[in-house]
């Protein structure tokens, strides 16, 4: 598959995906502050189980291509590490809403997959190429959402920026600007995560 033909399979889920998963956040903020016998909480709860039934039905379509279609044809580095880092992007996107076994199934395979794009992200792509970057990003970000692991989700997205910054100046022009644009949302992310561990200290 294209550099193209991925953005394109990427981007259409991803416009899917995120404004169900914007819908869901906005229904449960709204819910929280019901009460468990206003009559509108019977119907905010109706309408959220409809949406997770939808968000649940796209994850496990993309998850579903992902496996079949497109993880046996990766015959890249950067083709393995995109589709594995969208493989546990749609887990964790499972895991955000589910809850009990369901979710830890989902916070288990995001896990693995994450954890796999890595290790072949370290031998095969450049600290500072975008997707490289990108999975970093996102594998932080499940580990400060999912798993309340704060320090890790500090650890991850600093070795990331750190690694990338060395090698930023010598990536090509058309890199650079794709690079450094996930290295600010990575340098956003470690500064507000290290100030919320250090209790709004500055870090030393």
């Amino acid at each position: 598959m294209s550099a193209e033909e991925r953005h394109l399979f990427s981007v259409g889920f991803k416009n899917t995906i995120g404004a169900k998963r914007a819908s869901w956040r906005i229904i449960c903020s709204f819910a929280q502050k019901l009460t468990s016998g206003d009559p509108a909480a019977m119907m905010i709860d109706s309408y959220k189980k409809k949406v997770e039934d939808e968000l649940r039905k796209v994850c496990n379509e993309v998850l579903s291509i992902i496996a079949i279609h497109c993880l046996p044809l990766a015959n890249t580095g950067e083709n393995v590490v995109f589709f594995y880092k969208m493989k546990g992007d749609y887990y964790r996107y499972l895991a955000e809403f589910s809850t009990g076994t369901e979710k830890k199934t989902a916070a288990d395979q995001s896990l693995m997959a994450y954890q796999h794009a890595m290790v072949v992200a370290s031998s095969e792509l450049s600290p500072a190429h975008q997707i490289r970057l990108g999975l970093a990003l996102n594998f932080s970000v499940f580990f400060y959402e999912i798993m309340n692991s704060h320090e890790r989700a500090c650890q991850v997205a600093k070795q990331a920026f750190d690694e990338a910054l060395s090698e930023i100046n010598s990536a090509g022009e058309g890199v650079y600007k794709d690079s450094t644009l996930m290295m600010q949302f990575l340098k956003d992310n470690l500064a507000l995560w290290t100030s919320e561990l250090t209790g709004g200290k500055p870090p030393i």
